[in-house]
């Protein structure tokens, strides 16, 4: 797993960007594929999501993700729930030590929230519908709900599709430019006319620090381009591929 520096410090808390190696499963999948919406055999990423929790130091029932729709809305985590039967949801808050919450992604922006003095933390799956729609203003919110202060909240976005990999579309273009013309700067011209190449991790960091969080840190890894260590969506579809593996990143605060 990959480990921020930003969240490495902080008292109390455990975390993890976990990347494709490691676990039990194979083919398109190998090998620490989480995703429980996969094609995947079952017993492989129960497996694998159990080492994702014993790496965070908790019971592996006590590791929850949410089916994730791409949404601005959030949950408060107050008791587990077995896997594939979490809330509709992109973005999790917890303030209960011994539980790890984490989201899912395979190209999308997984960012991790702590707020060590308050002991609340947070998970957040932001790809460019979630940024632009709010989850992590909502994801902000909720923590503050639960004594969280965003003044103090370290946030740290994990590995990510980079520019050069994101192409888009004009109307994508004019969604971003229409709600608000300073996004222009996220854009910059692809080798496609009409079509450009859009900026996800910036945009986020643009969105966290407007959202007033006391620290925001990026690993700066693009899942794109490095296979070995991170499923794609976007690479899956170039190639023409069946199915692809869900990259987890996860947080707890520790129960001792």
């Amino acid at each position: 797993m990959i480990v921020a520096e930003e969240l490495a410090g902080l008292a109390g808390i455990r975390h993890g960007f976990f990347t494709r190696e490691g676990g039990v499963s194979s083919g398109l999948y190998a090998s620490l594929n989480t995703g429980l919406g996969s094609s995947d055999d079952r017993a492989a990423v129960l497996e694998n999501r159990a080492r994702v929790a014993r790496a965070l130091g908790v019971e592996p029932a006590n590791f929850v993700t949410a089916y994730q729709i791409h949404s601005p809305t959030v949950h408060v985590v107050d008791t587990v729930w077995a896997p594939g039967e979490g809330p509709q949801a992109d973005a999790l808050v917890c303030r209960r030590p011994g539980i790890a919450i984490g989201v899912s992604a395979a190209d999308c922006g997984p960012l991790l929230f702590a707020d060590a003095a308050a002991g609340v933390v947070g998970a957040a799956h932001a790809g460019w519908k979630g940024a632009f729609g709010g989850v992590i203003e909502a994801t902000l919110a909720a923590m503050e709900a639960e004594g969280a202060d965003r003044a103090n909240v370290v946030a740290v976005l994990g590995p990510t599709i980079s520019q050069a990999a994101y192409e888009v579309g004009p109307e994508f273009v004019a969604r971003f430019r229409a709600a608000d013309p300073q996004n222009d700067v996220f854009f910059r011209p692809s080798g496609r006319e009409d079509h450009a190449l859009f900026d996800l991790p910036a945009y986020i960091g643009r969105r966290l620090v407007a959202a007033g969080v006391g620290r925001a840190g990026d690993v700066g890894l693009c899942t794109y381009a490095d296979e070995q260590r991170f499923f794609s969506f976007r690479r899956t579809t170039h190639r023409g591929e069946a199915d692809y593996g869900r990259l987890v990143a996860a947080i707890a605060l520790s129960a001792a």
